[in-house]
């Protein structure tokens, strides 16, 4: 679903990210965990087509990135640590403005629009403006409509920054339907016992450069995740 092979980004004298390779396939919910500055957001951007790269090459369901981002857009969806929405709209107008965007008919985006916010608790609010909505509003308002085209492939960073256990759990079973159904997600977080429990993979990043990966018996073993993050971190 997802192919980062020899990924590599540099900002003047620094290597952000530094040949990193990683196969996410359909149905794995894979964690992607690192320090802060370490090259998680800077690959995830890159990934989605929103920061060009220097070297390497990303695919999405087998089309180019940097040849087809157009194609690949429709594909994916990407969460921001930070959702940057439009604070003059209200949340109905954004989430019809995305559905446009993606050209989902009327009748998939008024049920996905109401299966999701109902889920999140978020339907009597959607008549409000944007600028009226706290922190995990808007991040709820974002996760909506990054689903709303059905997406095979979601890209996250820190989704469970900003929301409340109740959401949080939501978006967790969310994240494995998506897989069930043939999708793939890749997620940074530094919440290490919700990727513990939830991801099927899991990479560890250290200075742009990959230090373990594969699946979560193979980088824990008997261990935490924790712990072996602490240790690799020195």
């Amino acid at each position: 679903m997802l192919k980062i092979d020899h990924l590599t980004k540099v900002y003047g004298e620094k290597k952000a990210v530094d040949d990193l390779t990683l196969h996410i396939q359909p149905g794995e919910i894979y964690g992607f965990i690192g320090h802060n500055g370490a090259g998680k957001t800077t690959t995830l951007k890159a990934v989605v087509g929103i920061l060009q790269f220097d070297a390497g090459e990303v695919t999405v369901d087998g089309v180019s990135i940097k040849d087809a981002p157009l194609e690949c857009k429709k594909k994916l969806a990407y969460i921001p640590d930070n959702p940057d929405l439009y604070d003059f709209m209200t949340g109905i107008q954004y989430l019809n403005f995305v559905a446009d965007v993606f050209e989902v008919s009327a009748e998939d985006r008024q049920r996905r629009i109401r299966d999701y916010a109902e889920a999140f608790g978020l339907t009597e609010d959607l008549g409000q403006a944007i600028s009226a909505y706290s922190h995990g509003m808007k991040q709820k308002l974002a996760i909506i409509s990054a689903l709303i085209h059905e997406p095979k492939l979601v890209i996250m960073d820190e989704p469970f920054v900003g929301l409340d256990p109740k959401a949080a759990h939501i978006l967790k079973g969310l994240m494995r339907d998506i897989c069930d159904r043939g999708g793939a997600i890749f997620f940074s977080t530094h919440v290490l016992e919700v990727a513990e429990k939830l991801c099927d993979k899991v990479a560890i990043i250290k200075n742009g450069c990959l230090v373990r990966c594969g699946t979560m018996e193979e980088v824990k073993g008997d261990a935490s995740l924790e712990s072996v993050f602490l240790e690799l971190e020195g």
